[in-house]
């Protein structure tokens, strides 16, 4: 992770930062850790969307450790941070392309809203970088917006970008997709896809329907399905795990919009809760404010931690 990036992290974890340090600030003035502490800072980090089962395991942690001891605000942000970290660290996993499939087939999901085609322009951009040849599907048919905004990152990253008319079957333009990105022999494949959950029964249909039809060309594919989760969204990111999980097999995580959110402990939750890789995390809108996921670097940033 570049210095850069890191200092953007904990920008971007700024909100949430504050909520946790005040409350510890509150919590903690040189105060011995006895079970009103310990009450009192299970409140504090079930507050900060780290979630009950989090909040419960860290405390338990605490009680075996520092019971009865007297500890300062920065004590225990730091003891947190080690804490955190331990459970952030079997998720912290990069995407990993396998580049002898020509392409590696991402398909990428969530709601509406959480990033998922900037996302995808983001991830592109890059791998143009790192020497590799992404190809872009527009398979969110039904928002002319995310076909121009895929479009506009096509442009940017000289990678090309497989779109069709408004309301076009997704399957049939990933299938297209994948046809043309073998030919070429492109290392990756991004396809978009609708996020229309008040539909869900039909999303799901779509989702199954685009995963058949690219298995006639390559029954492995696709070989990563992420979810992009929306950081501001809190604890509702756990329910969106569990619906996407129900349609497809979701492989891997990324959460976007950090930096517009006090709730960044939520990934800890769903580390806790699901174990799935969170790959990369977002802290703005710039094309280098996606980046692979650091356990330590986060968990520090989340607690104000040194």
């Amino acid at each position: 992770m570049a210095l850069g990036f890191l200092s953007r992290l904990r920008q971007g974890l700024a909100r949430s930062s504050a909520k946790i340090t005040e409350s510890l600030g509150t919590v903690f003035v040189k105060r011995k850790l006895d079970d009103a502490a310990l009450a009192d800072l299970e409140d504090v980090l079930v507050a900060a969307d780290l979630g009950t089962e989090v909040a419960a395991r860290i405390i338990a942690e605490f009680r075996r450790t520092r019971f009865g001891r007297e500890v300062t605000d920065q004590e225990v942000r730091e003891a947190l941070a080690a804490e955190i970290a331990e459970i952030l660290r079997p998720v912290a996993k990069p995407l990993e392309l396998d580049t002898a499939l020509k392409p590696h087939v991402v398909l990428v999901v969530g709601v509406n809203g959480t990033g998922k085609t900037t996302t995808i322009g983001k991830m592109a951009l890059a791998y143009r970088e790192q020497g590799l040849r992404p190809v872009l599907v527009a398979g969110d048919t039904f928002r002319a917006a995310a076909v121009e905004q895929l479009q506009v990152w096509g442009e940017r990253t000289g990678a090309p970008v497989i779109a069709g008319p408004a309301n076009t079957d997704a399957a049939g333009l990933a299938f297209d997709a994948l046809t043309r990105a073998r030919a070429e022999r492109a290392d990756v494949l991004l396809i978009d896809t609708a996020g229309r959950l008040h539909n869900k029964a039909a999303l799901m249909e779509e989702l199954r329907k685009i995963i058949r039809v690219l298995r006639k060309q390559d029954e492995t594919a696709p070989h990563s399905v992420l979810l992009v989760l929306d950081a501001t969204t809190g604890q509702n990111a756990l329910n969106q795990v569990e619906v996407f999980k129900e349609m497809v097999d979701v492989s891997g995580l990324v959460v976007t919009k950090l930096d517009g959110s006090a709730r960044g402990g939520v990934v800890v939750a769903l580390a806790e809760e699901f174990g799935l890789p969170v790959h990369f995390v977002g802290v703005g809108e710039q094309a280098g404010d996606l980046r692979p996921f650091n356990a330590e670097e986060f968990a520090k940033g989340l607690v104000g931690a040194a």
